[in-house]
């Protein structure tokens, strides 16, 4: 069943239709849902789909597979192409609408140094007819993103470019639209939104029986992906304490380099921009302090890879003396609470982000953290849900709590927030899970519940 990626569908769906030369480039992390979205777009393409999938080949092994699939899907007797020139000639001579998709075709263009298939690619494209739609799709981010560049030959030649990210919360939900709105939010905070791993979630058990059977099992399915698929890419030129240090927090430049050693020799900067560009860190930054330098900071782009680097990696061992579900109760049964929390925060912030681009939240200039340093008061912290509007920053305090939040409550944290001296905020409001056991005009108040609306 295919679920979400409206906008996606709808611009596939307008590249395929459309009277004039067509090639798309899609890319996103691997199981993000690339080929799924592809197929389901080319369902109501009129003419023949072919979808063929590069391999891990020398260049003449890839185009020998290219023209087999694009031969078979045509139902014609498989032929022999000395060039890839040559095979979109004879696509060409087709009187036939045809849709071809070439997956992972990093495989492809690394099978020749330098940009050699893209300056094949080029040629092709190029000379492609409106009859004929191609979509080039690949998985290793930072390869792909390459060809998007001004010094690639294929720099402008895509007539459109999908990067596809994973669900954020509420597309995630579409998954489980029928469980209790804190389960939802400990669903999404645990094991993100990669259509792969929300698919193989059970989702009328726990959250422990879920985590115990598809974590912390040996061999469990998502541990696999994450060390098998997820990770491959960053093992293979990246030091993986990084991702360990970030671990569910935010940490600055100057936190991750003690945590290494505190030896800088430059390698690091490098490393965490290559890590950003794979989309595997974000580099994020108090929307009141943008151009400060020491106010930045990092964080793991995945949920599921927060939870791994929290609880799981490097504790092979301990997981198997204990067992699943004894390194569950041990480890992360009474920390899960405050796991969840830090994620609710992204949650809100993505609620947000969501309204203004659906025209329902007005005059709002950005969202985001909101970094404050008091020096009347000698203190200094960081509010995680800030909106910067036209008439001033209004600041959210974010709450995962089992059960309503009271006046009491909401006022004792409106005092902290006046506390802080020099800052004065449009609005304060409050997001609470649970709701709230009052009603009030002098805050803004948002509920569990209207978070999914």
């Amino acid at each position: 069943m295919f679920r979400g990626r409206e906008k996606e569908i709808a611009i596939l769906k307008k590249q395929f239709s459309q009277d004039k030369r067509t090639a798309v480039l899609v890319y996103g992390k691997r199981r993000i849902g690339k080929t799924t979205l592809i197929l389901e777009a080319s369902k109501a393409f009129d003419g023949v789909v072919v979808c063929h999938t590069c391999v891990k080949s020398s260049y003449e092994g890839n185009l020998n597979l290219l023209a087999r699939s694009i031969c078979l899907g045509l139902g014609c007797p498989v032929i022999g192409f000395a060039t890839i020139f040559d095979l979109f000639d004879f696509v060409r001579m087709q009187n036939k609408n045809i849709l071809i998709s070439i997956d992972e075709y990093q495989y492809f263009r690394q099978s020749k140094s330098g940009d050699e298939v893209d300056s094949f690619m080029q040629v092709v494209i190029d000379a492609l007819p409106t009859n004929v739609k191609l979509v080039l799709c690949g998985s290793y981010i930072s390869v792909m993103k390459e060809l998007l560049l001004e010094s690639n030959p294929l720099f402008g030649r895509f007539s459109s470019v999908i990067g596809l990210e994973e669900f954020d919360y509420k597309d995630s939900s579409l998954f489980y639209p029928s469980v209790p709105i804190r389960k939802r939010i400990e669903l999404y905070s645990v094991f993100g939104g990669s259509p792969f791993v929300l698919e193989n979630l059970e989702v009328d058990e726990s959250i422990e029986s879920n985590v115990e059977k598809l974590l912390l099992e040996p061999n469990s399915i998502l541990r696999t992906h994450i060390e098998s698929v997820m990770l491959k890419e960053v093992q293979k030129g990246f030091d993986t304490r990084i991702l360990m240090i970030v671990g569910n927090g935010k940490k600055r430049y100057s936190d991750i380099a003690k945590g290494l050693g505190g030896v800088d020799n430059g390698l690091l900067d490098k490393q965490l921009k290559s890590l950003v560009s794979m989309e595997t860190l974000e580099k994020n930054f108090p929307i009141n302090k943008s151009h400060d330098k020491k106010k930045q900071f990092y964080e793991l782009s995945d949920n599921l890879m927060r939870f791994y680097f929290t609880y799981i990696w490097g504790n092979d061992s301990l997981i198997a003396r204990l067992g699943s579900h004894g390194f569950y109760e041990m480890y992360i049964k009474d920390s899960l609470t405050t796991f969840v929390s830090f994620r609710f925060e992204r949650i809100v912030n993505q609620f947000f982000s969501r309204c203004v681009k659906e025209g329902t939240l007005k005059g709002v200039l950005d969202i985001g953290s909101f970094w404050y340093d008091g020096k009347e008061t000698k203190t200094n912290g960081q509010f995680d849900c800030v909106l910067k509007t036209l008439s001033g920053y209004n600041v959210y305090e974010c709450k995962f709590l089992s059960s309503p939040m009271s006046l009491k409550d909401c006022e004792k944290e409106a005092s902290q927030i006046s506390f802080v001296k020099g800052i004065e905020f449009a609005r304060v409001g409050f997001v609470s899970s649970s709701g709230f056991d009052f009603d009030s005009s002098t805050f803004d108040l948002i509920n569990g519940e209207e978070l999914y609306l």
